[in-house]
């Protein structure tokens, strides 16, 4: 039962991390310049990056062979597509996306931030059931780091976000608090697939590294590179995946 615990409370945690870089534009709301945010956003980016390769894609290569691995990665990119295009929802920088709703603007963005997170929840999910098959659960304790530690500058960037257009400063923490709370669930539904259905197993690994790969590349990226500041973004993304490296190796 411990393992099981062990898996559930990583997956907890990881999603939650966002509480913490919330925390921080709460309690410093004014003395975060926008390029130290996309710097961290960037880092964030790397580390995500980092853990779709070395957590997710390359064990299902090795778990289900390099064909079922590129199948799994189209799906996940497709479902996060198809997920951005027909759900309506709306980016600080960018607008509004998909369909047109009549849902105020605040419910649009956590709709936003979910389909974002979703992925990630995923990721840790079916990376916990991987190493529980294996009977190593310091490889899912890699991702689940992983994912914390991105999840605290995307807290951080959502709170000042929402503080920036015109929230005030508790609904900001708030809001940026909760938008961590759809990854332990969809975590669990990874896990408990994964147990329930051994199979899928490296589908799962590689559907959840392209659906990180679609994040990354479709979203953060682009927001960090928005306000002029790229090439501190860049730095933050190298920095981030050298982290990630180090991180894999050392766990």
């Amino acid at each position: 039962m411990y393992p099981i615990v062990h898996s559930l409370l990583g997956i907890f945690a990881a999603g939650m991390a966002t509480t913490i870089g919330a925390a921080v534009a709460f309690l410093f709301p004014n003395k975060v310049p926008r390029r130290v945010e996309n710097t961290m956003l960037g880092a964030a980016a790397g580390i995500m990056l980092g853990a779709a390769v070395f957590s997710l894609i390359v064990p299902a290569i090795a778990v289900g062979g390099i064909w079922r691995a590129s199948g799994g990665m189209i799906m996940g990119a497709l479902a996060v597509h198809l997920a951005d295009r027909f759900i309506p929802h709306e980016h600080f920088y960018f607008g509004k996306e998909g369909p047109d709703s009549h849902l105020k603007g605040i419910w649009l963005f956590v709709i936003a931030i979910t389909l974002h997170n979703f992925p990630e929840g995923w990721a840790t999910g079916v990376a916990y059931g991987l190493a529980y098959d294996v009977n190593h659960l310091d490889q899912g304790d890699v991702v689940a780091i992983a994912i914390g530690i991105q999840n605290i500058p995307e807290g951080l960037a959502v709170a000042l976000a929402l503080m920036r257009a015109g929230y005030s400063n508790k609904a900001a923490f708030f809001w940026a608090a909760m938008t961590g709370c759809v990854e332990p669930p969809s975590g669990f539904i990874g896990f408990g697939l994964t147990q329930a259905m051994q199979s899928i197993m490296p589908w799962g690994l590689a559907f959840s590294g392209g659906a990180m790969l679609f994040v990354i590349s479709d979203e953060i990226i682009p927001e960090t590179h928005s306000q002029g500041k790229e090439r501190l973004a860049t730095a933050g993304l190298i920095a981030g995946f050298v982290v990630m490296m180090i991180l894999e190796k050392l766990l």
